[in-house]
């Protein structure tokens, strides 16, 4: 690897951050001094749970880590139920230019080289994971190592789906 990649590499994961003692759902008050640092911008939100986010003037793709929207891009699959209203949903929270803090969990990146994170954003602390499949737009996934959110995840999904919330209400089977 070149030098020049691999300290951008660096620059990249310690971008990334863990904070540990944050519990799943939670918000950082509104007060400014407890809001959570940035370190990424939204540039743009490729569907539901793919976003495209700039670090240290570098654009990264990334995936959140264990939920899983409609699909509405995936090469040889249709548009699926609910999938254009979870991209919106997506972009309702994260529009362009939003300041974030994203978590790393055990693996940084994902099979097709997208970067795996938690994402918060920084101005209220909102955990758009979590929002994203408490208010019925994800399904739970799960996928070891990084499972630190597991179980709140499926305990929302299951709160939305006993709630008729989202995919829950808008697609059968």
């Amino acid at each position: 690897m070149r030098p020049v990649a691999l300290i951008a590499l660096i620059a990249l994961a310690a971008a990334c951050t863990d904070t540990p003692g944050r519990a799943a759902g939670t918000r950082a008050t509104s007060d400014p001094a407890t809001a959570l640092s940035p370190n990424a911008t939204v540039v743009y939100v490729t569907d539901g749970d793919t976003i495209d986010v700039e670090v240290d003037g570098v654009e990264e793709r990334v995936r959140l880590i264990g939920i899983d929207t409609p699909e509405t891009k995936k090469p040889d699959t249709p548009v699926q139920c609910f999938g254009p209203e979870a991209t919106a949903f997506t972009r309702s929270l994260l529009p362009e230019g939003t300041s974030l803090h994203l978590e790393r969990d055990v693996e940084a990146r994902d099979a097709y080289g997208r970067l795996l994170a938690y994402v918060y954003r920084s101005d209220d602390g909102l955990f758009v994971n979590m929002e994203i499949i408490g208010q019925g737009y994800a399904l739970p996934l799960t996928i070891a190592p990084n499972v630190a959110h597991a179980d709140q995840f499926v305990a929302a999904a299951r709160t939305a789906e006993a709630a008729d919330l989202g995919l829950w209400a808008g697609c059968s089977g």
